[in-house]
């Protein structure tokens, strides 16, 4: 679809936000006018889904034509959002059903911001129907979803770019290309990634009626029908295992994701994970307050540890990676990253996280907003429509993002068996162990059914 043109030397040019991007040596972007608007449709217009879609809408010539969502109230809220927003100040056509959306919309870009249950059926559907896709993070709930959306990825030519957003950071860029490429760090023999947030939203709601507004069935999809106990948005879903991986899937991704990127990483040959419930033991939550794990590689391991209770071992750099190499160290962050050499006569490069907030104005009274974020997911919205134009893989291309979300399900398989394993993604199965292969695949509720990596 030749429809613009990027040109990764020129963008922002004369603003205040250019200046930060080329003090960190960034590469420029900017585009040509398309001769007609991407139209767009958003499934999921929660949170994340909107900041998606606002942030797509500033920097792409786009015409939102559609959103799906099975909380109406939610939905017309968006849709008045969109129409303030959007060129045209066209209000979308509404849904409930995603599969409506996409039979009566020939679209050419689908946004995907749901909770991750629903992931793979729905940019597996998308493809199917023509349009590329921006899935958010992690891909799947289960591995062998995750096998499924590469394989229709591939089968239908469609560029599937994943919210690992951290890949278009712009000061974590800088380090991979100051730092780490230029050779500073020396041989990386070990890798440090946490997360300690308190973020697991425990707690012990009474079961209630489902109000009208939302289509609770259709919100609970593929997933176990829990008895409802109020609204699922934001962070009452991921709580729970029956919608996702807990902390692991929803954080070290993001993490595991930056470091196989900066080093140049494939599949881990083997992961091994301990850890429960061991602190927050009143409320519903079931996913883990504490968990380790350790990702190996030849001569490398890369470890995790997450507490939802408790400080932060380092209070600079409580969600973060830290890279310890021969010649130094790196650490870094969504906000910030600071590389400290070995050798007392050598000093320290520190970087912050780059703001945009001169150029998009609108970004601060955003509700919500995550303004660290803003400047990296814009950025990763124009390597999407840059492979979209180019017909090439995006930086974080579907085939990346299941490895990053594969291993951190892998992990908590291995916490739940007790056991290492060893995937081999080939085969599709963990090596010498048919229990655990049998969890690579989760069980549906009907009438939905699991996708087929063979028969996308």
């Amino acid at each position: 679809m030749n429809t613009f043109n990027i040109n990764r030397r020129r963008f922002l040019q004369g603003t205040s936000a250019s200046l930060a991007l080329s003090a960190f040596g960034l590469p420029g972007l900017d585009f040509i006018n398309p001769p007609r608007p991407y139209r767009v449709g958003l499934i999921g217009s929660g949170w994340y889904g909107k900041n998606d879609l606002f942030r797509l809408i500033q920097v792409a010539p786009v015409e939102v034509v559609a959103l799906c969502d099975v909380d109406k109230n939610m939905l017309q809220g968006a849709a008045k959002l969109v129409s303030e927003r959007q060129k045209s100040r066209k209000t979308p056509r509404l849904y409930g059903d995603y599969r409506k959306m996409l039979a009566d919309n020939k679209l050419d870009i689908v946004l995907i911001g749901t909770p991750d249950h629903w992931h793979a059926l729905q940019m597996i559907d998308a493809v199917k129907a023509g349009a590329h896709v921006y899935v958010q993070k992690p891909i799947s709930v289960d591995v062998a979803e995750g096998e499924a959306m590469v394989a229709a990825a591939r089968k239908y030519n469609r560029v599937v770019q994943v919210g690992t957003q951290r890949k278009s950071t712009p000061h974590l860029i800088d380090a991979k290309k100051n730092i780490v490429d230029a050779g500073l760090l020396g041989k990386v023999s070990h890798v440090e990634m946490c997360c300690y947030f308190h973020m697991r939203a425990n707690g012990n709601p009474p079961v209630e009626p489902v109000p009208a507004f939302l289509d609770y069935e259709m919100w609970t999809g593929p997933a176990p029908l829990r008895p409802y106990d109020g609204l699922p948005h934001v962070r009452w879903w991921r709580t729970f295992n029956e919608y996702g991986n807990g902390i692991m899937g929803d954080m070290c991704v993001h993490m595991l994701d930056t470091v196989r990127w900066m080093l140049g990483l494939g599949w881990p040959k083997r992961i091994t994970s301990t850890g429960g419930i061991f602190v927050q033991k009143d409320g519903k939550s079931n996913i883990p307050d504490t968990q380790s794990a350790i990702f190996e590689y030849d001569n490398l391991n890369c470890t995790w540890q997450h507490r939802s209770w408790g400080t932060p071992a380092d209070p600079d750099y409580p969600w973060s990676f830290k890279l310890f190499g021969e010649k130094g160290t790196l650490a870094a962050s969504t906000m910030r990253y600071d590389f400290y050499p070995e050798g007392k006569d050598k000093e320290k490069i520190h970087r912050d996280v780059v703001y945009e907030k001169e150029k998009y104005p609108e970004d601060v009274t955003e509700e919500k907003i995550e303004l660290n974020a803003a400047p990296a997911t814009r950025l990763h919205m124009l390597d999407f429509l840059a492979a979209i134009q180019n017909n090439s893989r995006p930086v974080a291309d579907i085939q990346e993002g299941h490895i990053s979300t594969a291993s951190c399900i892998l992990a908590n398989l291995s916490m739940q068996v007790g056991r290492p394993l060893v995937y081999d993604p080939t085969k599709r199965e963990v090596t010498g162990d048919r229990e655990a292969t049998a969890l690579l695949q989760r069980p549906y509720r009907q009438p939905w059914e699991h996708p087929d990596p063979a028969r996308v």
